[in-house]
């Protein structure tokens, strides 16, 4: 293999981890941000502002109370899905989508 053609390998696979390497990274901020979402949702409208919420009815029920039983489950499946939807963007993006 003559110079060039390393060199151009080489080029390569630089490329190739620094797209990984922001893969990656675009992944970890999904995850924390879909995480805060559900630490927001499920511990502090869940238990932290319980109080403030439960002066709010919704469909007959108090919030606070609503968000501890039923509420965050809600929103852990939404972000189930938005997850899964924002990954297969993401894939396709970096060219790692199952095809």
């Amino acid at each position: 293999m003559d110079t060039s053609t390393q060199k151009v390998k080489n080029s390569d696979q630089k490329e190739e981890k620094s797209s990984l390497k922001k893969y990656w990274s675009t992944n970890l901020k999904i995850l924390a941000f879909l995480l805060l979402i559900w630490f927001t949702v499920s511990y502090g409208f869940g238990i932290l502002l319980v109080e403030p919420l439960n002066s709010i009815k919704l469909g007959g029920f108090k919030l606070g109370f609503w968000f501890a039983q039923q509420g965050s489950i809600y929103v852990f499946v939404v972000l189930i899905f938005a997850y899964v939807w924002r990954m297969n963007r993401l894939d396709k993006e970096h060219d790692v989508d199952e095809k």
